[in-house]
């Protein structure tokens, strides 16, 4: 038989190996049952390993593997290291591991906590699980193997656990010896004469004091048992197996009060023992709780200390939240929206006041009124563009899309259509033949109000296609191929100098007919856009189009920015909202400025009686 008080390998368990092998010191696979404690006490599921490549902590860590997947744990990522453990260190970095279980030998605990200071592996987001029987000061000795401080050192390593084998009884109670653990101690130490931390095994001293006491107590059962059989210790010889049995048999039943703790053994012939679990708290390793394995029993101190404030995460979470648009911006944008409401009402009820006078006779009036109009719807869909889960519930959501989709749709369509409608009859008419000029230029305004209800017919049955087929529902990411297709719906026309949307402008088809025609130019509106006032001969208008760079823009920019809330609601709706904006300023002012500057609200009458028949602003 073979007894032991130093030795912790988890492989002298196994019985077919080692047969006859009893130990008083734990197996060191007995810190797992506690580690697995700890982890479901503080409610971790993943953990990180890294260890030394020796005998000890492989087995150790396989049994810890398995206990971990019995409690429902995992172990994710596992590194280990001969001599270097920078690279395993950086590995854990790269995989975010949180809850980390170190097992190597001090030396190399050492480097390992160096590599750690240096790739920031510790503080309130970590957790390190270490073996209890290092050196108190084990952190603080120089080692000219690392090339930390020791307050860099003692900086890496503060707040981490440790799991140590009982291996003196905490309890003040007298042995099988008739001396306490604390009567042991005050011997021992007066025996050395020095100062005990620079003796080895000192720690484990109770243990071999225990051992020889197990050996005595079992070689006095075996001779009580043998006086049965008619046979004495002193017979034994290592051929007499029937003796050794007997021995073995008496040692696997010990059961006794050391100065250790209470002795036993279990069926691998390991001592079964309490885990001492302790913290390094401000550079002081402090007692936090015990474990009893064979109960199942944890006595905690409730004095556990955390950077943090609390036990930290075990890995980075991810928790699913909405995201809602800023008041502030919705807000903001919304008065501008409203203000551009307020002027398309005044614009609009500025050319139906004067639709009288002449020259509002002359820039189609009714187109205006639509443009006033589309621009209003265009601006109202910026309040339902910046509604969302903050204002409405899941239920309201598909009715908040149809809306956006409908006013901007329709609002677009009337705003730019009618102005392309415009342009369109100023093109025909410069671009005719002599003979039919005369005849295109008294074209009945009735088509033209066809063609801005067929520009307007397709977007409706597009967007009721649209409705029916695949109508507008809230996901959490929404497809873009019915957009797309929308849009497409003025892709001729975006080729003529509109925008996106179908009919969103068609300023830079003026450019285009203002060169190719007569030196003397067409009737305009504006300077901007055609039809009505009359501008100085040879004049190249030269138009910056800002609500075609506007539209062009704003759809990719707003798939792009899709993803950020804010950015895609100010983009998008800005743009709708300057877009309005330029639209009516351009269309409106220059009538209003000319009516009022030059005093144009005479009658029909008076403006022929001052302008005279040779004119032809007709």
């Amino acid at each position: 038989l073979q007894l032991s008080y130093g030795s912790s390998s988890p492989a002298l368990s196994n019985r077919q190996r080692f047969p006859t092998f009893f130990r008083t010191h734990p197996s060191a696979t007995l810190h797992n049952p506690t580690r697995v404690q700890l982890f479901k006490k503080w409610g971790w599921t993943k953990i990180a390993t890294i260890q030394q490549t020796t005998e000890v902590f492989t087995s150790t860590l396989d049994d810890l593997d398995q206990r971990v997947k019995e409690a429902g744990l995992e172990i994710t990522f596992r590194q280990s290291f001969f001599s270097d453990p920078a690279a395993p260190v950086r590995n854990l970095k790269r995989q975010d591991a949180r809850i980390i279980v170190g097992l190597f030998y001090e030396t190399e605990a050492r480097k390992v906590f160096c590599e750690v200071y240096k790739e920031k592996l510790y503080g309130k987001k970590y957790v390190w699980f270490l073996i209890g029987w290092y050196a108190d000061n084990w952190f603080r000795i120089k080692d000219p193997a690392i090339n930390c401080t020791e307050a860099e050192m003692a900086e890496a390593v503060e707040g981490h656990v440790t799991t140590e084998i009982v291996m003196l009884n905490p309890e003040n109670t007298r042995s099988i010896s008739n001396m306490t653990s604390q009567e042991f101690i005050e011997k021992l130490q007066k025996r050395l004469g020095k100062n005990p931390e620079e003796t080895g095994g000192f720690q484990e001293a109770p243990l071999a004091y225990d051992a020889i006491w197990a050996l005595a107590l079992a070689l006095n059962k075996t001779s009580a048992e043998l006086v049965k059989k008619g046979l004495r210790l002193e017979d034994f010889n290592y051929n007499n197996k029937n003796i050794t049995d007997e021995i073995y048999r008496a040692l696997n039943s010990s059961a006794f009060e050391g100065v250790s703790g209470h002795v036993v053994f279990d069926a691998s012939g390991s001592r079964m023992a309490w885990t001492l679990i302790e913290q390094l708290q401000g550079g002081v390793y402090k007692k936090i709780g015990y474990y009893d394995s064979t109960k199942d029993n944890l006595s905690w101190y409730n004095n556990d200390k955390w950077i943090g404030g609390a036990p930290p995460a075990d890995y980075t979470k991810v928790i699913t939240t909405f995201r809602f648009l800023s008041q502030k911006l919705f807000i903001s944008v919304s008065v501008l929206a409203s203000l551009g409401i307020l002027l398309a009402i005044i614009c609009l009820a500025f050319n139906i006041y004067n639709g009288h006078v002449r020259y509002i006779q002359n820039s189609q009036p009714y187109l205006n009124n639509m443009t006033a109009v589309g621009c209003t719807l265009a601006l109202a869909a910026v309040f339902p563009l910046g509604l969302d889960g903050y204002h409405i519930g899941p239920g309201l959501f598909p009715f908040v899309c149809q809306a956006r989709l409908w006013l901007l749709g329709l609002g677009f369509s009337l705003a730019y259509g009618s102005m392309f409608t415009k342009i369109w009859w100023v093109h025909t008419v410069f671009t005719k033949k002599e003979e039919k000029k005369e005849k295109r230029k008294t074209l009945e305004p009735w088509k033209l109000y066809a063609t801005v209800g067929l520009l307007v017919g397709l977007d409706v049955v597009t967007l009721i296609i649209w409705q029916i087929v695949d109508p507008l529902h809230r996901t959490i990411e929404v497809g873009q191929c019915w957009g797309w297709g929308a849009r497409s719906v003025g892709g001729l026309l975006k080729v003529l100098g509109c925008s996106w949307g179908g009919d969103h402008g068609a300023e830079v088809l003026l450019e285009w007919v203002r060169v190719a025609v007569s030196p003397t130019p067409p009737p305009t509106s504006s300077p901007h856009i055609p039809y009505g006032d009359t501008p100085p001969p040879k004049k190249k208008i030269h138009h910056p189009s800002s609500p075609q760079v506007l539209c062009l823009i704003t759809a990719p920019v707003t798939m792009i920015l899709s993803s950020q809330q804010d950015a895609a609601f100010a983009f998008a709706s800005l743009a709708v909202v300057f877009s309005s904006y330029i639209t009516l300023v351009v269309l409106f002012v220059p009538k209003m400025r000319r009516l009022i500057t030059r005093g144009e609200w005479q009658s029909e009458q008076q403006d022929t009686m001052k302008t005279g028949p040779s004119t032809n602003n007709n």
